[in-house]
């Protein structure tokens, strides 16, 4: 089964990555990683509000209806939405200017996990992942180059998780409770034969998990076993990652990025960097809140 996507805001992003739905607000939040904004819009596409930082921030965790945790190029930071304050949380790799953060995302038990991967153009495998959760901030995994597709199973017993390059999303089972690794991880789809680069994932209300495809021009749906079951295009390239939202979880956003493109393909791609969106036939999952 394959859908296409329709664009709901030209946004231009250069690199728009980690949206989440915010149903207190009714708002999906998501960010322009290179131009270090991020963005506030109404599931109509309405831009509600932005913020301009003086630093690279990639993602964000929910804390109520208005805090955020935001992972910045120093570390996790509570992010005050009414008046634009930021208050120091934990300090992550804030000493080596080489590296910033990436794709992350909350685990049902509030814990945070970050990923950071090097800034420069050579992508070199100088990257990590890391868990935050109630002030402890413990290191998952090292020699990463691009930490994605972050995502849980509806229990909290399964991670997902990918390093791009490789083309192999990965699974490992987590405590519910803390959402620390307890296994070893393994392979859950090898994707190396299909479109593209696994970029951010979302796993919704049925334990499916949607891939995005960095250079691929879709998202992908993978069964609990990690067959695909259907295919969403979206007329861009550079797709970045997927989110729920919408009143009833059933509308599914997604971000895209126009960086690297060439002349040629930006003309081609005139909506490149866009949020783009489609509606669906299951609903996805409420995003966790962080225990801080």
């Amino acid at each position: 089964m394959t859908h296409t996507a329709r664009l709901l805001l030209d946004s231009q992003c250069a690199l728009g990555e980690g949206p989440i739905w915010h149903a207190g607000r009714q708002q999906l939040f998501f960010f322009d990683i290179n131009e270090q904004t991020l963005f506030a819009v109404t599931a109509a596409g309405e831009i509600v509000d932005s913020w301009l930082f003086n630093e690279t921030v990639a993602a964000a965790a929910i804390v109520d209806d208005q805090t955020l945790v935001l992972a910045t190029d120093t570390g996790l930071k509570q992010f005050d939405l009414s008046t634009g304050g930021m208050n120091r949380i934990n300090e992550i790799e804030a000493d080596n200017a080489a590296t910033r953060t990436n794709d992350s995302r909350v685990h049902p038990s509030g814990a945070f996990w970050i990923g950071t991967m090097d800034r420069g153009s050579a992508e070199a495998p100088i990257g990590s992942v890391y868990h935050y959760r109630a002030g402890t901030l413990t290191t998952l995994k090292s020699g990463i180059a691009i930490p994605n597709a972050t995502c849980f199973s509806p229990d909290g017993r399964i991670a997902y998780w990918t390093d791009t390059p490789t083309k192999k999303i990965m699974r490992v089972e987590t405590d519910p409770a803390t959402g620390l690794p307890i296994g070893e991880w393994t392979l859950f789809a090898d994707v190396s034969d299909g479109r593209g680069y696994p970029d951010g994932a979302v796993v919704d209300s049925q334990g499916y998990l949607w891939n995005a495809k960095w250079g691929g021009s879709c998202v992908v749906r993978h069964a609990p076993d990690g067959s695909i079951d259907r295919i969403v295009e979206v007329p861009v390239s550079q797709v970045t990652c997927p989110a729920f939202g919408g009143p009833d979880l059933k509308t599914m956003f997604i971000t895209t990025a126009s960086k690297n493109l060439s002349a040629e393909q930006l003309a081609a791609e005139k909506v490149a960097g866009g949020l783009f969106v489609i509606d669906l036939d299951v609903p996805g999952l409420p995003e966790a809140t962080i225990t801080l």
